[in-house]
């Protein structure tokens, strides 16, 4: 009867642990979901008062703070429909990404570009381009460097094109992009990266081995569709 007893009694108590522990997991998991979705909110109003009180009229200002917007809306979007700790780190990458832009916008206007942002998941290795650069594809010259110019206003935060790294910096053309309006098809598109990469271009901030490396971002994940150069600067 003892020993009955017994069992029944460390039966409860481990019922009892067991309950315990779920509600304790349960309790740990609502506050990590808490926390990541309050971060990705606060970079979200971080990025929209950049937004809201920027402007310049240069091309590669307006073109960085509209670059910031299409993030900005993007991000909201993320964040509406986020229900996981994944999905509120995929929005505030992106929000953080659309940072990037108006920071770029801020060096473009010649004003402080505020404190340094956490670095992007996608741009991992991706480096930056250290010095001006010009190559001519199937007639068309495209051009890129590490400043904003007359020549290349669009603004680059660094990332990977159908798995090829492309640095951060300026551009003449957004090559990266799919859609029509970057002015080039895909196939187009990579000559143009072969051409502004190749080894043989003589960039002495070139790595031609890391840019060979096309491992993928271990963090917040895949590929934005736009570009990431394996590391170093170029």
């Amino acid at each position: 009867m003892v020993e009955f007893l017994l069992l029944v009694l460390f039966v409860v108590l481990l019922g009892g642990v067991l309950l315990w522990w779920r509600r304790e997991r349960t309790a740990r998991a609502a506050r990590s979901l808490a926390d990541v979705r309050a971060d990705a909110w606060r970079w979200h109003e971080r990025l929209g008062g950049q937004v809201m009180n920027l402007g310049g009229e240069d091309p590669a200002v307006r073109q960085a703070l509209a670059d910031a917007a299409e993030r900005y809306h993007a991000a909201g979007s993320q964040l509406e429909q986020a229900r996981s700790v994944t999905q509120y780190r995929l929005a505030r990458e992106t929000a953080v990404e659309g940072l990037s832009y108006t920071r770029a916008a801020r060096l473009a206007m010649g004003i402080d570009p505020g404190p340094a942002l956490p670095p992007l998941a996608a741009a991992a290795g991706a480096g930056e381009l250290t010095v001006p650069r010009q190559v001519e594809v199937q007639g068309q010259r495209f051009e890129a460097g590490p400043r904003p110019g007359q020549d290349t206003p669009y603004y680059y935060p660094g990332g990977r094109v159908r798995g090829r790294p492309v640095p951060a910096g300026w551009y003449s053309t957004p090559w990266w992009r799919t859609a029509p309006g970057a002015g080039v098809g895909l196939l187009g598109g990579m000559l143009i990266a072969d051409a502004l990469f190749s080894p043989s271009f003589g960039d002495p901030g070139y790595d031609a081995e890391a840019a060979t490396d096309v491992r993928e971002p271990s963090d917040v994940g895949g590929d934005s569709g736009e570009a990431d150069f394996g590391g170093g600067n170029f």
